[in-house]
């Protein structure tokens, strides 16, 4: 083949990939999906790196899912003129989180910790605690390649929906695949796809579309129930509680000890997810004695009228509307407890 023949077979086979790019764009945006972020050990390390701003100009919040749906970033930096730096992980107890910045001496910042206690309390800490020692290690190992690397995957996935990796991959197609069920083999359920999107900051928020589709919430709460089920289990109890709590009291008095401060936030959850966690956790042998244990101020969601009513569609987590008016709502009740902001407009 002529050197011409083969120019031409490039120019063409390059129109080839940039039409099927362009339309699987167009495709993916025409089911109502925005940009979302691949919520990874990159991008988290990125927020890891940003602790270190004065306790007047950010606060850091860790935990799992909850926060970061019902955290509402821009409303929260527009109102108090302070950075939220959102560390926490789906589905991860945030004590490994908070052991980590009580052992980083440079950091003396305020934390405001989430908590669900059927991941906060699980008895399996290996489940509970991995997406967090995983990113952990990779903050502290992280190269300046893999620092380059993160920024031009940043900007890319800033303009191109179908790159979100765990909606639109070839592995998470396949992970659509029915499969039967086999004894002793877990197959993770399958998540609606606009359940779960994520931003640039870490916030994740539903779709229009999910917000909208009662038969998607049914589909997730059925997820949870799954978990319920096979998954989560009681929590730890007696010395093994204790244990934990001592541990978690160490790390809030190396904090405070520096000059940082630590709240602790039990945020909404409803219909049966709430029933379930009352009875499984009772308030009074957990939450109580935490704060109680560890002499931390707490918001519990059901003490404030401004933030005890909320009903999440699927039972455990805000619509963005939503997030933002408990956003709001929060702020005001941190104030009451003496938490200073830089600016606290438009309470």
């Amino acid at each position: 083949m002529q050197p011409k023949h083969f120019q031409r077979a490039g120019i063409f086979a390059g129109i080839l990939i940039i039409s099927f790019i362009v339309i699987w764009e167009i495709f993916w945006r025409s089911q109502g999906f925005p940009i979302s972020f691949n919520d990874d050990e990159s991008l988290w390390s990125e927020k890891r790196e940003q602790v270190y701003k004065p306790i007047d100009e950010a606060t850091v919040f860790i935990g799992s899912s909850r926060i970061k749906f019902d955290l509402d970033i821009p409303t929260w930096e527009k109102i108090t003129g302070e950075k939220a730096i959102q560390l926490s992980f789906v589905g991860t107890s945030p004590r490994p989180l908070l052991d980590d910045l009580a052992n980083d001496i440079k950091f003396k910042g305020k934390v405001i910790i989430d908590v669900t206690e059927g991941i906060f309390f699980d008895p399996n800490e290996a489940r509970a605690n991995s997406s967090a020692a995983t990113a952990i290690k990779y903050y502290k190992d992280w190269t300046p390649a893999q620092k380059a690397s993160s920024r031009l995957n940043k900007f890319l996935e800033s303009g191109l929906v179908f790159l979100d990796k765990n909606k639109f991959s070839l592995n998470a197609f396949l992970n659509e695949i029915p499969l039967h069920k086999r004894k002793g083999v877990f197959v993770f359920p399958l998540f609606p796809r606009g359940f779960e999107m994520n931003t640039s900051e870490r916030q994740n928020f539903m779709t229009d579309d999910f917000v909208k589709d009662t038969v998607q919430h049914n589909k997730q709460i059925a997820n949870w129930i799954f978990f319920g089920d096979t998954v989560i289990t009681k929590g730890i109890q007696g010395d093994s509680l204790t244990t934990v709590l001592n541990k978690v009291k160490k790390s809030i008095d190396k904090i405070k000890a520096r000059g940082g401060k630590v709240l602790f936030v039990r945020t909404p959850s409803s219909g049966g997810y709430i029933k379930t966690e009352q009875i499984v956790y009772p308030r009074d042998q957990y939450w109580d004695r935490m704060l109680a244990y560890t002499n931390t101020q707490g918001i519990h969601f059901q003490d404030y009228p401004g933030i005890a009513n909320f009903i999440c569609p699927e039972w455990s987590h805000l619509t963005p509307a939503d997030a933002i008016i408990f956003t709001r709502e929060f702020i005001k009740i941190l104030e009451e407890k003496g938490w200073k902001f830089k600016t606290t407009k438009n309470l």
